[in-house]
């Protein structure tokens, strides 16, 4: 099934994203500088996303659909193993930046050959396979190259996931075919859709709602270390974290069908902001003993409620614009790097000027911003339907 391989570049790309997490005190630590700086990893990854991934659509729009996820596959391992030879944090800056570049081509690449090559009747469980990629990496990707990093060392996690985008490379140039469709939007067609004014308050819920995640975890290894986890420990909370996303991914599809996506989304970014302010609470007064085991409930509460936002809010936008969805949700992911980018520079800025434990509150309050702007969006649209 070809569609496999483009779940399998998903994978890896999701692995690659979220995995520097894990691995930033053993980065630090190496390259001798501060977790703070170390951060700025995904600050450059997010922010090289955000922006190249709509700017490399329309430049490869006339290009044949697999030569462009071929060259889009070929950048991101690249970009992993110059992260290997990287000596220093520079060259390892730039690695992040073509790792980015080539990941925000891949992935809407992949998502249009998804619908190209399925039948009519298909197409959902096609892009939803090709999107799970992302979603099992936060389970399986992201603990295992957690460990294998700090178990081994962290630049042997860029090759396990250059491995794994190789791999995937391989089963793209064998198994799918040729002279597929091109279906990029214009930077008009993305401007034209971009001035509904419902889609500009889903993508600024939907970048304050990714500020408040990536603000805590980018560095949540820090307090858990402070606390008196091992490396071994913190892989088990990312698991957590990650088998809680799952699970909340699902149930936000579930509820967005059954409640609606903005009452989902609501209770999502409530539950969220709640459970990012009882994590640093958590932190701040639980005694070392007793705070190792309780920052899991609130750790495996914020996987649930966050990723459970993330199918309802494509829910949503797909109904905003039902005859330009696909360019929606370009402009969704764009954004949601964009606040990735800003949440990594911002926990840096945290870690800086307070304390480790302080992250959650400030990660909560910007999730509870998100909440503010949907509510918002909510009066807005009931008051056009009166």
């Amino acid at each position: 099934m070809p569609v496999v391989w483009l779940a399998l570049a998903t994978f890896a790309i999701g692995t690659e994203a979220f995995v520097i997490a894990g691995l930033l005190p053993a980065i630090s630590s190496d390259l001798g500088i501060s977790a703070p700086a170390a951060g700025q990893l995904v600050t450059a990854y997010s922010l090289a996303y955000a922006i190249g991934s709509p700017l490399l659509a329309v430049l490869f729009n006339n290009v044949d659909r697999k030569m462009a996820l071929a060259m889009a596959l070929s950048a991101f391992i690249a970009g992993n193993l110059l992260a290997i030879v990287a000596p220093g944090f520079l060259l390892l800056m730039a690695s992040r930046v073509l790792m980015a570049l080539g990941a925000g081509l891949c992935t809407p690449t992949a998502m249009g050959i998804a619908v190209a090559i399925s039948a009519p009747e298909r197409r959902g469980r096609a892009v939803a396979l090709v999107t799970s990629g992302v979603t099992v990496a936060t389970v399986i990707g992201v603990p295992l190259g957690t460990f294998v990093g700090n178990q081994v060392t962290w630049r042997a996690t860029f090759g396990l996931v250059a491995a794994l985008g190789a791999l995937a490379l391989v089963g793209v140039l064998l198994r799918l075919p040729r002279n597929l469709p091109a279906t990029t939007a214009s930077f008009a067609d993305r401007l034209a859709v971009a001035r509904h004014e419902s889609v500009v308050y889903a993508i600024l819920t939907t970048m304050l709602w990714a500020i408040g995640g990536l603000t805590v975890f980018t560095y949540l290894a820090v307090p858990l270390q402070l606390i008196g986890f091992s490396s071994s420990d913190v892989s088990l909370a990312l698991l957590v974290f990650g088998c809680a996303a799952a699970v909340g991914n699902m149930l936000g599809g579930h509820l967005a069908d059954r409640l609606g996506p903005i009452p989902t989304m609501a209770m999502s970014l409530f539950g969220m902001a709640m459970a990012l302010v009882l994590l640093s609470a958590a932190l701040k007064v639980a005694a070392p003993d007793l705070g190792r085991y309780l920052v899991l409930l609130p750790v495996f509460a914020w996987g649930i409620c966050g990723w459970s936002f993330f199918p309802a809010q494509a829910a949503s936008l797909i109904r905003i614009e039902p005859q330009a969805a696909t360019i929606a949700l370009s402009l969704n992911a764009s954004f949601m790097y964009l606040g990735f980018a800003i949440g990594g520079a911002l926990g840096g800025i945290v870690l800086s000027t307070a304390a480790p434990a302080d992250l959650g509150w400030v990660g909560g309050l910007s999730v509870g911003a998100g909440l503010a702007v949907l509510v918002g969006r909510y009066r807005r649209e009931r008051l056009k339907v009166a």
